[in-house]
């Protein structure tokens, strides 16, 4: 069978690999205070594929054979546990679902094409047979751009690109690299790196997600103040459709109409299926410092960070968390030892006795990259800008504490799941002078969907990924669901803040993409007319909609 590495099937990451609190003291007591769940009771039984109620393929005879012809009997399957792993993405919703059982569509079968070649004869084999092709990367989407309608009778075939993962070529002139679609985040970056390069795209979801899945959701990662969102890493593409290949190719800067390279970002596997990327990557830093630093206050935090953005500093890294979130993140720490946590004590005391509320403290981490005078230059600016606003550096440990827990929050999700709460996370993006407004009236929006399920529930933000013109905001919510409906409890605190950002200026995505989940806010945010131009784009290409039916407009 293809050697191609998956999640487990049940959640996030690999089999083996989860969240604990055991070293974590002051966890249990900040979840019981903030949620009313205690981490200490005993989790729900883990789900046994077996007991899923996993229907047979429904895939005739030819168009099995026809595809086993194409990629090779070992490269094609149909047992229950390759369909599960491809049947969701890892969103909340999907993970209640897949506990409750319910998996109304699910994928009949799943190939594993080794090239372009073999994707290209795929394609033309499914939609000859009008049948329907959902692309899949790593499957770490959340925003349910992997699932098949509900009410889809035809065959259903997942296309994993797991075998197209290499770096093919280096212009070093240039500095584009082509690449497959399918190279997971790690698997790339050591394939680059060995060369001296990198491309810096790390989403949250970097060590189970793929170049291809980052194109088709438009997706951030951490140090986009730097290296940009992928749209701006993103300079050539080769897209596989019916009888053809579209080819975007590699340029700096074009005046060709619209934008076909704009119209495959964010397409979400409607428009055909990736199969390689020419991306912009970059010689690795000569240095690479993350700092933390301490704010008094969120509008503080706000504002430095908004300073920084039009300030002579470059960045690779800008992020401030509220106090709430501030407070988890100190929640989750190990108990300190030595020195170092005499420091910690010391350093609250001093604060607390320059008048500092401790309990509204935000904590910030900032990022610097390249040569050493570099480096230097711009961490004294933004030391400068930081002090300004009342805030302090707090050095190189919180920095390292971030990189190496950035990766960890989908796993301490799972673990709140089987213990009775759900969280999740929604970002979206707004002028600078719109934030705050944003900010306070989507946390109040928060706290009355709350008050109108009747749980105890928290929710918490922090602001990333910084613009000349404003910032991401991204936002994590987690309640104690009833146990009976959750997903009914979940869809009122979701749709609560879906709206509150819609209503004030913000996006209904940054970086998460549309999918299903946030296709209600569609036409909020772009207006019909903007719509109607994508439901026609996606109609020309696909008139019987056969690539991912579903995603981004219903149509």
């Amino acid at each position: 069978m293809a050697n191609v590495k998956h999640m487990k099937w049940w959640g996030w990451g690999v089999e083996g690999v989860s969240f604990h609190h055991d070293d974590k003291p002051y966890l249990v007591p900040f979840v019981k205070k903030a949620i009313g769940v205690d981490l200490n009771a005993p989790a729900d039984p883990p789900l046994v594929l077996e007991d899923m109620p996993i229907p047979d393929p429904m895939i005739g005879a030819d168009l099995l054979a026809e595809l086993t012809s194409t990629v090779g009997a070992d490269n094609i399957a149909s047992d229950a546990m390759d369909r599960m792993v491809h049947t969701y993405g890892k969103s909340i919703r999907d993970l209640i679902r897949l506990r409750a059982g319910d998996i109304p569509r699910i994928p009949d079968v799943v190939v594993y094409p080794a090239d372009e070649a073999e994707v290209q004869a795929v394609v033309d084999t499914v939609v000859a047979a009008d049948a329907v092709l959902i692309p899949f990367g790593g499957g770490s989407n959340i925003a349910g751009s992997l699932e098949a309608p509900a009410d889809e009778t035809r065959p259903v075939i997942s296309v994993d690109l797991g075998r197209l993962n290499k770096v093919l070529a280096i212009d070093e002139e240039s500095g584009l690299a082509r690449i497959q679609a399918g190279a997971l985040g790690p698997d790339m970056e050591e394939q680059l790196g060995s060369k001296g390069w990198t491309l810096g795209h790390f989403p949250d979801s970097f060590t189970h997600s793929t170049l291809g899945g980052w194109v088709a959701t438009r997706s951030s990662g951490m140090q986009s103040d730097k290296y940009g969102d992928i749209a701006d890493i993103t300079r050539g593409l080769r897209v596989v459709q019916p009888g053809k290949v579209l080819v975007v190719r590699a340029l700096p800067s074009t005046s060709t109409g619209p934008s076909v390279r704009e119209m495959i970002l964010g397409s979400e596997g409607r428009l055909g299926v990736i199969t390689e990327v020419s991306v912009q990557v970059h010689r690795i830093p000569e240095e690479r410092v993350i700092l933390g630093y301490f704010f008094p206050s969120w509008e503080a935090g706000l504002a430095a960070m908004q300073e920084i953005s039009a300030s002579d500093a470059t960045t690779s890294i800008t992020r401030v968390s509220d106090a709430r979130e501030t407070q988890f993140s100190f929640a989750t720490r190990k108990k300190g030892k030595g020195l170092s946590s005499l420091v910690s004590r010391g350093l609250m005391k001093v604060l607390q006795h320059r008048g500092w509320d401790l309990s509204q403290i935000c904590l910030s981490f900032i990022g610097y990259e390249g040569g050493k005078a570099h480096v230097a230059r711009n961490k004294a600016i933004v030391k400068s800008i930081v002090k300004s606003h009342g805030g302090i550096v707090v050095g190189k440990g919180p920095g390292a504490l971030y990189d190496q827990k950035k990766f960890d929050m989908p796993y301490i999700r799972d673990y709140l799941l089987v213990r009775g709460a759900a969280a999740d996370v929604s970002e979206t993006a707004a002028p600078w002078s719109q934030l705050q407004t944003l900010y306070t009236n989507t946390v109040a929006a928060v706290n009355r969907a709350y008050d109108d399920i009747g749980t105890s529930g928290w929710v918490m933000c922090h602001l990333s990924h910084s613009y000349h013109s404003g910032a991401c905001l991204y936002f994590t919510f987690a309640f104690r669901h009833d146990g009976v409906d959750p997903l009914a409890q979940y869809d009122v605190v979701k749709s609560a803040l879906q709206q509150s950002f819609v209503d004030n200026a913000g996006t209904l995505s940054h970086h998460h993409a549309v999918g299903v989940e946030h296709a209600p806010w569609l036409e909020q945010d772009i207006s019909a007319p903007g719509v109607h131009m994508i439901s026609g784009l996606l109609s020309s290409v696909d008139p019987k909609a056969n690539f991912n039916p579903g995603k981004i407009i219903a149509k």
